[in-house]
């Protein structure tokens, strides 16, 4: 329940800056058609590029929190250590046993 709550309360919080956002976009293409900047066209075309640009990571968003989680979790392959280079490791093993054993002969003298 705590992922649900928490996806529709982003959800919500990212609707109210979307308004926030057509609202101040909305100001600025009006001052900039009062100044002969841009056309009524051009102004609504800037304000519903600005807006469907921060949709984008919106919808993304709902749609991970949308998507079914799975029922069973995914399968992974477990190797086991002894049937990967086990004559490798022997090998290392008895190199570290045979220089451990320089080390204390070398400690001794």
């Amino acid at each position: 329940y705590l992922g649900v709550g928490i996806a529709s309360f982003a959800g919500e919080k990212a609707g109210e800056n979307l308004a926030k956002l057509r609202s101040q976009a909305q100001k600025l293409a009006d001052e900039m058609v009062e100044r002969g900047e841009l056309t009524t066209e051009e102004a609504k075309k800037l304000v519903d590029d600005m807006v469907s640009r921060a949709q984008s990571p919106q919808n993304a968003t709902v749609d991970v929190a949308a998507s079914p989680t799975l029922t069973e979790p995914r399968q992974i392959e477990i190797t086991d250590d002894t049937e990967q280079g086990d004559t490798s490791t022997n090998a290392l093993r008895q190199q570290v046993a045979d220089l451990e054993e320089q080390l204390r002969q070398l400690k001794k003298q």
